[in-house]
């Protein structure tokens, strides 16, 4: 089963209303296990660069202005995710950059349903528990020191081995059920329906018996 782990940084928080994706940083794993195989590229977001969002990641405008716009990396990632399940904490975020600038150089964009995302997932597992990256990295007694700032790939990184954790970490194969479980309710949330009466009525009892009295001879009697 081949997944991306996947990260982005952006400008902000919405691209409707003009922020852009600044890095994508990709992680394959085959089975739960890393390949080495990674996708990292810095994109020029043709805009200026907001305090906060350098706060966060520390990429500056002269920096990004050096590197290739979207467009110019949309094929070679997409070709690179293939038909692959996205992985990706806090997926809605991500993927709505991603689309919004797949869209934009007139690229296919990403069906909602083939990400997995791991806060969802970290929600089920510790209902009631702190859900961020850090967070996860505590809990699972993963080093994450050497992250002083977002960085995409970086996070890609430690998400694999978060993700790995979440889906039964070292002996994932004990866990199957739960871990089937999990996927499908991170993916699909359905309403629960009350299970339907399966027991007669009074009036279909009475109209059962009504049709027997007008058989002759049945054959349970002879």
């Amino acid at each position: 089963m081949r997944e991306i782990v996947l990260d982005t940084e952006t400008t902000g928080f919405d691209p409707e209303s003009g922020d852009r994706l600044v890095e994508i940083g990709c992680l394959e794993i085959v089975n739960y296990v890393p390949t080495g195989r990674t996708f990292h590229r810095y994109c020029n977001p043709e805009r200026d660069m907001p305090e906060g969002a350098f706060a966060v990641h520390g990429l500056s405008i002269s920096f990004l202005e050096k590197h290739p716009v979207f467009e110019a990396i949309a094929d070679e990632f997409l070709e690179f995710i293939g038909d692959a399940r996205l992985v990706i904490h806090n997926a809605d975020f991500d993927m709505r950059f991603l689309n919004a600038e797949l869209k934009r150089c007139n690229r296919p964009t990403l069906a909602k349903e083939r990400a997995l995302c791991t806060v969802i997932l970290s929600r089920r597992k510790f209902p009631g528990a702190q859900a961020s990256l850090d967070a996860l990295c505590k809990r699972f007694e993963i080093d994450n020191s050497h992250r002083t700032k977002h960085g995409a790939l970086l996070d890609a990184e430690l998400l694999a081995d978060v993700y790995l954790e979440l889906m039964g970490g070292r002996q994932a194969g004990l866990e199957l059920a739960q871990q089937a479980e999990e996927q499908v309710t991170a993916l699909v949330q359905r309403d629960r329906r009350e299970p339907r009466p399966h027991a007669a009525s009074e009036v279909e009892l009475a109209a059962h018996k009504a049709l027997l009295a007008k058989l002759k001879t049945p054959i349970w009697m002879n």
